[in-house]
């Protein structure tokens, strides 16, 4: 489906400001469990305006208090992950045109990076501030690039999680930043001994969001047939089905050039809610609900709420 043109809803078309409730506390001893969460209305516009009182907090099914609320407040940590498998030209082509305006999007502390794959992933911008010098890497990107025949999404996508992973790690990304990947791909792709759920693990355990823009002609896959075999160590790519488990918004496009600026504000545009992590035995996985309140709700009818379905324990 081709996204609509962006609106706000309740609030008009100028970005929204930053939310004034909360104020981040991290107590010794207290984990606080973080959840980037989006909310669209029936006609998949972004709802802006909802309150710390407008959310429900599940953790294994258990109501959990918020303890911290915010939107457009926390930095943001993006990685631009680029299919550059030769099918992709066009659209790469189309993206490096609005390069410039989708990055406007962003605020003063976000830091984006970016990384291209085709059977091979390499990162060509490490994070940074600098959005000129990012927009100069994305055009490039149509470039010829030597990282094999093939594409390999899920290996990628694992690639960028890792690379994600040390950056938060070093003295340049000790901040409570949101992280999100956006993926641009055609999702042609078959995984060797990369199932989805060890990607979905990865992106959870990091507490990263996969967004995903699909071009071209590829579908999202279907369900295996009954009675016919499938090898389970080769699988077909499903960025859609990644992107939901981890709270994130995948959407099919005829053109990058439109679709990109939309999803930088959609990224740019959620919300924050946190709590304090319940006890719980390490490396245990709960899941998250994340829903609007019954008020709220009826303000919103037929919204959609989107969150990471869970967390690991640490």
């Amino acid at each position: 489906m081709v996204l609509p043109a962006m609106r706000l809803a309740g609030q008009g078309q100028a970005p929204a400001p930053a939310s004034t409730e909360g104020t981040p506390v991290f107590r010794t001893g207290v984990t606080q469990v973080r959840v980037d969460v989006q909310v669209t209305d029936h006609d998949g516009n972004v709802i802006t305006g909802l309150t710390r009182d407008d959310f429900a907090v599940f953790d294994e099914d258990v109501p959990q208090p918020v303890a911290y609320f915010g939107r457009d407040r926390d930095p943001l940590s993006l990685l631009l992950l680029l299919d550059v498998s030769g099918s992709m030209r066009k659209y790469l082509d189309q993206m490096s045109n609005t390069a410039e305006k989708a990055l406007r999007y962003l605020r003063v502390g976000d830091r984006v990076a970016v990384m291209l794959f085709s059977r091979r992933s390499e990162v060509t911008q490490p994070f940074t501030g600098d959005l000129v010098q990012v927009a100069e890497k994305i055009r490039d990107s149509s470039n010829e690039h030597d990282l094999g025949a093939g594409t390999a999404i899920n290996e990628s996508i694992l690639d960028s999680v890792s690379y994600m992973a040390r950056y938060k790690g070093s003295e340049f990304g000790n901040r409570q930043d949101r992280r999100a990947i956006l993926i641009l791909t055609d999702n042609l792709s078959l995984n060797y001994k990369t199932p989805d759920s060890k990607v979905t693990g990865e992106l959870l355990r990091e507490d990263t969001v996969l967004n995903a823009i699909v071009v071209g002609k590829a579908e999202r896959p279907g369900a295996p047939r009954p009675g016919v075999y499938q090898n389970p160590d080769f699988t077909p790519a499903d960025v859609f089905k990644l992107a939901e488990q981890t709270g994130g918004e995948a959407v099919k496009v005829n053109r990058a050039d439109q679709s990109f600026p939309e999803m930088m504000e959609r990224i740019r545009t959620r919300y924050t809610l946190a709590y304090n992590a319940p006890e719980a035995k390490s490396g245990t996985f709960r899941q998250i609900r994340v829903e609007l309140t019954p008020a709220a709700r009826r303000r919103y009818p037929g919204a959609v709420v989107r969150a990471r379905s869970g967390y690991y324990v640490q």
